[in-house]
């Protein structure tokens, strides 16, 4: 398996981004301390998804940061991307291992502990974990697990646990204390205006915790 630094761990939203360009943003939060991108596109069509991802790709490539493509396994294969990301309501992962093999980096979102038992033992990379607080960038994202939802898996699982929904400034200290092995941000760093100052806060944050 593949030795990933999860530390942190950019989720993208175009819709938070007023117009500014995907690819740019993506890169100063990599200059900001970004140490890997998933690449989510709820709206957009295969095509356009595509061309997307095989240009951020290239761009993350020249930086050694890691792309992985949100739901979407005929894209990540496509560009041959370094891994997928899925859900609960997406194509099962023992499906997508037939696929990938056990090499490729799979992940999955999980709420509960016997959802993490099973992503275990089906061949998950890591867990994507909560939503650990109330989050507004993912609808469907269920009721908040909160940190020690963190600390739970971290001691039932194996695999490294990367926390999810809510996280800021303000609580990223928590979530690392609690066991995170890696924090995803969405609005912490899509919703900014400097996002690379804010991916450089995070950034510290996390080192100095």
């Amino acid at each position: 398996m593949v030795d990933l630094d999860y530390s942190l761990y950019l989720v993208t939203d175009r819709g938070l981004l007023e117009g500014r360009d995907l690819i740019q943003e993506v890169k100063k939060a990599v200059n900001g301390g970004v140490s890997l991108v998933q690449l989510r596109e709820k709206e957009a069509g295969s095509r356009d998804f595509y061309e997307l991802a095989l240009a951020l790709k290239k761009e993350l490539a020249a930086r050694r940061v890691p792309l992985i493509i949100n739901d979407r396994l005929d894209i990540a294969l496509a560009i041959e991307a370094d891994g997928l990301h899925i859900g609960q309501e997406d194509l099962p992962l023992s499906a997508v291992r037939k696929i990938t093999g056990p090499d490729f980096i799979v992940g999955i979102s999980v709420g509960n502990l016997e959802q993490a038992r099973r992503a275990e033992k089906e061949g998950a990379s890591y867990l994507g974990a909560g939503p650990v607080f109330l989050t507004v960038t993912k609808a469907d994202a269920g009721e908040a697990t909160g940190p020690e939802f963190i600390q739970v898996l971290k001691q039932e699982c194996a695999l490294p646990v990367i926390a999810i929904g809510g996280i800021n400034e303000d609580n990223l200290a928590g979530i690392k204390s609690a066991g995170a092995d890696g924090a995803a941000v969405v609005s912490a760093l899509m919703g900014q205006n400097d996002i690379e100052a804010a991916a450089r806060r995070l950034r510290n944050l996390w080192e100095k915790t």
